[in-house]
């Protein structure tokens, strides 16, 4: 989540699948999502999302700061 207000959050798209020619898709480390077989997942920054809180369904966990550094200086 990128942000977050009383009813939505604006949150970046995670996929399983490499889109190398869509700008500003940022690899994430193996694992990250919560996924046991440690499989390859990236973040697609150039298309911000608005969400409504009560849409998630699961907490994945944090990212790490090197991570986080990159997704924000990508999404600005």
């Amino acid at each position: 989540m990128l942000r977050v207000d009383r009813r939505t959050a604006t949150v970046v798209k995670i996929t399983s699948k490499h889109h190398a020619e869509r700008p500003g898709v940022l690899a994430l480390p193996p694992g990250t999502v919560g996924d046991q077989q440690g499989r390859a997942s990236w973040l697609e920054t150039d298309e911000l999302r608005e969400v409504p809180l009560s849409d998630f369904r699961r907490r994945v966990g944090p990212v790490d700061a090197q991570t986080w550094a990159r997704t924000q200086r990508a999404v600005r």
